[in-house]
């Protein structure tokens, strides 16, 4: 099932340049939203977002000798900055790639478990909010079951811009979404009458009824027949 997530956020130097293609991204990505900021306006520590870098001293070494320690010292104090091009300095001194490692670290009390982020070159970042909720998993649940009616319009040869009877009977969860997303539904398979039961028996597999999985590996059968 491809989830619909809640939103993303994108802070960057130059939002009004995204803003055109916000919806482009949005559908792309199957998130609600898309809030752009700017960088001047927003910063990582706003989202409980921070960068953490370690220096590799054994990789580093040989290059920088003695100077290893400054950089190390420098990770370590938050004498460090990344540049826009992505070059790393730590302790007044450009490190090269290999030499180091850097991390993006989400506060637990950001919520780390239900965020993923990733930095962007000139101090920019992305937030993706990965926590599911309830009308999320139904709205994807919907989705699903109509990617199942359109196969089964296929495999019935119907054309495409043929009106169909859909009758559904699923588990409890499949009838709740196609309930709530009922005019999604219709709209999408091209159903002029629809009905769904909350009791999978209601359909018995057979010519005109196909079964498949839908949501979360849940039952559901499938009768379409042309108008």
């Amino acid at each position: 099932m491809r989830l619909p997530l809640a939103g993303l956020t994108v802070v960057t130097a130059d939002p009004a340049t995204l803003e055109p293609f916000a919806p482009i991204i949005a559908d792309e990505l199957n998130v609600k939203s898309v809030t752009l900021l700017d960088v001047d306006a927003a910063h990582e520590s706003d989202f409980g977002i921070s960068q953490k870098l370690t220096v590799n001293a054994r990789v580093a070494g040989p290059r920088l000798g003695k100077d290893v320690q400054t950089v190390i010292k420098g990770s370590k104090s938050g004498d460090w900055s990344v540049a826009e091009d992505g070059t790393v300095t730590s302790g007044g001194l450009a490190l090269v790639e290999g030499e180091y490692t850097l991390e993006t670290v989400v506060s637990e009390e950001a919520g780390a478990d239900a965020h993923v982020t990733a930095m962007l070159p000139g101090g920019g970042f992305v937030v993706l909010d990965t926590q599911v909720t309830l009308d999320l998993e139904l709205e994807g649940t919907a989705r699903d079951l109509i990617r199942a009616v359109q196969q089964a319009r296929r495999e019935a040869g119907l054309d495409v811009s043929d009106r169909i009877t859909l009758t559904i009977a699923a588990g409890e969860h499949t009838w709740r979404a196609a309930l709530e997303h009922r005019d999604l539904i219709i709209g999408e398979t091209l159903a002029d009458q629809f009905s769904v039961s909350m009791n999978l028996d209601d359909l018995t597999v057979g010519d005109d009824v196909s079964e498949t999985l839908v949501g979360n590996e849940q039952r559901v059968r499938i009768r379409v027949a042309k108008r």
